[in-house]
């Protein structure tokens, strides 16, 4: 369901974007999907590039874009009870740096440190994050198709930083699809 949901927000969003093709306030959307310790999420994202390029050598450079998003998670033992399920959102706002071709076409490689705010406190199997504000860093690597599709790979991990006990943190593993406007 939350799928569908999400496949629909990302073509109203596609439909949107293009009547407005000349003043653009989003780039791209995407969908990623995540696993970790007995808990999976599944995310929206829309995207702004930043249209920059540092460290330009050899047909590469350094650039980026802001990333908004809205995922959700689902725990699959929630209090580290077995068969327990409880579900919670996500919003995060991410700044991503990425290493790319200058045409932005094919391989890129990108990290980013965002902050994100839970529904509800995160209590799953034996991780357990005691604030609703979470850092969330990942790295990834993807391609870029002529088409303008996209996939990718990433690791994503979320903690408070350490400034409330217990933060166990929790890492996921994600594939995400993205088409660019």
């Amino acid at each position: 369901m939350f799928a569908k949901t999400m496949m629909a927000v990302a073509a109203a969003l596609v439909v949107a974007q293009s009547a407005y093709a000349d003043d653009k306030l989003i780039d791209s959307v995407s969908i990623d999907y995540g696993t970790a310790a007995k808990v999976r999420m599944e995310r929206l994202s829309v995207a702004k590039d930043w249209n920059v390029q540092w460290f330009q050598s050899n047909g590469t450079h350094l650039s980026g874009y802001w990333e908004a998003s809205v995922g959700f998670w689902q725990q699959k033992q929630y209090m580290n009870i077995s068969g327990n399920d409880k579900n919670l959102w996500d919003i995060g706002f991410t700044p991503v740096f990425r290493f790319q071709n200058d045409n932005k076409k094919g391989m890129y490689y990108e990290g980013g440190i965002g902050v994100h705010r839970l529904s509800d406190l995160y209590n799953n199997d034996t991780y357990r994050l005691s604030t609703l504000f979470q850092f969330g860093d990942h790295i990834g690597v993807g391609y870029v198709f002529d088409n303008k599709w996209e996939v990718g790979a990433k690791v994503q991990h979320f903690s408070n930083g350490g400034y409330k006990k217990p933060n166990t943190g929790i890492n996921y593993i994600e594939v995400k699809a993205a088409y660019h406007f």
